[in-house]
């Protein structure tokens, strides 16, 4: 006996979607510590009726990993892949239960909007999927991973490392909605971090003439960046360019038309740690400082680097100390993957569905690095990370149903 269509299924069930999600946002899966062996088990027995092959793979045993493959007919591999982590939470700063309450329409907990709540919408899918003995017209493989909010080990890089992750084209649940208007992520930013020391020559804080103050050393310096570099207009690929556009329209409402044009035109210096001295009455001899550089996909980042090196020659006493980064990606906003999902979402959801860049950057840019085309999705809020995070029932239930309408779509843009 079959129940219509998958997404025909997910509507008609939809209270059990509901008791779902609140199954998972009852077991704790902070991170850290990241311990999500209880979840891990939880999906098992939600996936132990349907006839789908899941398979743990774990490097680290606290942290495991779960796939699920649903074969197809026809050789394209689409993936999905949510997390199953959350940040930490405070109880006392909550007025809802952060381990999972219902309230009218909406559903309150740690990691209902990010993403758990995702993560139970892509697990509906498969049961409807099996509960109407649909056969999918492309293989579909499901990665529910562990470690994402630490950028961890444990997680998605050690399925791509063990090459366990063989797809054509993946969606991550990650919310990309906030204010009422809905987005599929199609390009992240990339990264410098950078870690300068600073150094001085200390004396009595009665007779800071007589030192070199490296605080006031370290902070010049940064300044002498943001000013020489921050103010600089980025050159942004001419394929990156209408990304960049409907960001900006897409974050004006919230923040303003001039300051979300800048995020992504201009590079943003955030000087996230700064340390130095040991004593109010003593002029510093060293000091420490990280700074976080992000820029649009689309600019080269080993030029940018050597651009930035060049400016801290400049400033004395200040050495580079540790540099990482990472190059943005970005998804062709008419490619098959980014049509199908966008179309998708709007023809659920009766809006607009924007193709913007995420402003920072996670584990679709480490999927598209591997060569896996790869965009987010999820109907959600931007209470993420916040106390009282909610999701409401309706995006659980639209989401569910664009994961189970989604091969179809993939599978004919494909053909087109």
């Amino acid at each position: 006996m079959t129940d219509g269509t998958p997404h025909e299924y997910v509507r008609a069930h939809r209270d059990e979607l509901v008791a779902l999600a609140l199954d998972l946002l009852a077991i704790d899966t902070s991170n850290p510590p990241g311990d999500t062996r209880a979840i891990v088990s939880e999906i098992e027995r939600f996936l132990d009726p349907l006839p789908v092959d899941a398979e743990r793979f774990a490097v680290d045993p606290a942290k495991p990993n779960l796939l699920v493959r649903i074969p197809g007919e026809s050789d394209e591999t689409l993936l999905y892949n949510g997390h199953l982590d959350t940040v930490p939470f405070d109880a006392d700063a909550w007025s809802r239960d952060p381990l999972g309450e219902r309230v009218d329409d909406r559903i309150y907990g740690r990691g209902a909007t990010d993403m758990k709540g995702a993560v139970a919408s892509m697990l509906f899918a498969i049961r409807a999927v099996a509960a109407t003995d649909t056969d999918p017209p492309v293989d579909l493989l499901f990665a529910f991973v562990s470690d994402e909010e630490v950028g961890g080990d444990a997680g998605l890089p050690a399925l791509l490392d063990a090459g366990r992750l063989d797809a054509d084209a993946c969606v991550i649940g990650e919310p990309t909605c906030e204010g009422g208007r809905h987005s599929v992520t199609v390009a992240d930013r990339g990264s410098i971090w950078l870690t300068l020391e600073a150094t001085g020559e200390g004396a009595h804080g009665s007779r800071p003439v007589l030192g070199v103050n490296a605080i006031d050393r370290l902070y010049d310096a940064v300044e002498t960046m943001r000013e020489r570099f921050g103010t600089r207009r980025l050159e942004i690929d001419a394929d990156v360019a209408p990304i960049v556009e409907e960001s900006v329209e897409y974050y004006a409402p919230s923040m303003g038309e001039d300051v979300a044009r800048e995020l992504f035109e201009y590079p943003s210096i955030n000087l996230g740690v700064f340390d130095g001295g040991d004593a109010i009455n003593s002029v510093p001899q060293s000091a420490r400082a990280e700074v976080d550089v992000r820029l649009t996909a689309g600019v080269h980042t080993p030029d940018v680097l050597a651009e930035i090196r060049e400016c801290v020659a400049d400033c004395d006493g200040i050495t580079i100390a540790a540099v990482s980064r990472s190059v943005g990606t970005a998804e062709a906003p008419g490619s098959p993957l980014v049509e199908a999902v966008a179309s998708t979402a709007e023809d659920v959801t009766g809006a607009r569905v924007f193709r913007r860049s995420a402003t920072g950057g996670g584990d679709a840019k480490k999927l598209r690095n591997a060569g896996v085309p790869t965009v987010e999705f999820a109907l959600g809020t931007d209470t993420a990370h916040a106390p009282d995070e909610y999701v409401p029932v309706d995006a659980l239930v639209d989401n569910a149903v664009v994961y189970a309408r989604l091969p179809a779509r993939w599978r004919s843009r494909i053909d087109r």
